[in-house]
């Protein structure tokens, strides 16, 4: 039996019929500075609001965007799971509106390295987070870099970011294109979904998202779906300015009011009744075994 096999066998026994599965979310963008952090935790706060338990996962190494919007330095990071023999719960640093969020550090870098023992560790410390949170918002770095499609492959469901700036259109694309021929990518158990931000009025994110579909659709044969625009908010400069997050710092601005339609979208069931909850055992596995662990 070889290692992923074991680590399968592995992500099959904390998935009983008993234990409950986080939904994982994965936040990305073809650039930087298009929000994507900030539509992360507004979103991880809004679905807090909604009843749910959020914890986001900033893999976004190097930058520690959570962090610094949060105006919360953690103790401690992923690489202390890995290598310095914490508990999942000891890494877990809660910010403000009683959001939970691990800083990635540089520690998922060099998980396909790690021996069996170590990845059986971190699996099943990963697999405690379903008890501890319904929601678990990945919020990846910007660009096509080996890190971050590895993510977006083993996500399930994907939000994508982007802004009316042709640059953030033509990276949006880029990243789309780069997901799209990865060897491991199924466009059948990838739902893909598009947030317009920065956007001066609703017509514009849809102008936006008819833009890049139409060019999807006829290079990448790709689906993906819109599901709605942050307009340009003063508020949200301030909030950014002031280290918190606009949903709590003005929650009756335009921005906080886009960033509750949003989430109320995705909370809908039936509209989101083909997600499955996969929980971050299968999620973690996939990225250190390459292959989907279901």
């Amino acid at each position: 039996m070889d290692q992923a096999e074991q680590l399968r066998n592995l992500v099959k026994a904390n998935n009983t019929p008993h234990r409950p599965l986080a939904r994982v979310i994965t936040v990305t963008s073809g650039k930087g500075g298009v929000g994507k952090s900030n539509t992360a935790i507004n979103l991880a706060i809004q679905f807090k609001r909604m009843g749910q338990r959020v914890i986001i996962l900033d893999a976004d190494f190097g930058l520690a965007n959570i962090e610094i919007m949060f105006g919360t330095v953690p103790k401690h990071n992923l690489c202390d799971l890995i290598y310095q023999g914490k508990n999942i719960t000891e890494i877990i640093t809660w910010g403000p509106g009683e959001i939970g969020f691990i800083s990635g550090g540089s520690g998922i870098a060099g998980l396909s390295n790690l021996s069996r023992d170590y990845l059986v560790y971190i699996i099943q410390n990963l697999a405690q987070l379903d008890a501890i949170a319904d929601v678990i918002i990945v919020d990846t770095g910007a660009g096509i870099s080996d890190a971050v499609l590895e993510f977006l492959v083993a996500s399930g469901e994907i939000l994508l970011v982007t802004t009316p700036e042709p640059t953030s259109i033509t990276d949006s694309y880029s990243l789309l294109k780069a997901l799209n021929r990865h060897a491991r990518f199924s466009a059948d158990q990838s739902k893909i979904k598009v947030i317009a931000n920065k956007v001066e009025k609703p017509e514009d994110g849809i102008a936006l998202f008819n833009k890049l579909n139409m060019v999807v659709q006829r290079y990448l044969k790709l689906p993906i779906t819109y599901l709605g625009s942050i307009p340009q908010d003063d508020k949200l400069v301030q909030a950014v300015m002031q280290q918190t997050p606009v949903s709590l710092s003005n929650p009756t601005s335009k921005s906080a009011k886009a960033y509750e339609m949003i989430a109320a979208i995705l909370m809908n069931r039936e509209l989101n009744a083909d997600i499955k909850k996969r929980g971050m055992a299968a999620f973690f596995s996939h990225i250190v075994t390459g292959k989907k662990l279901s």
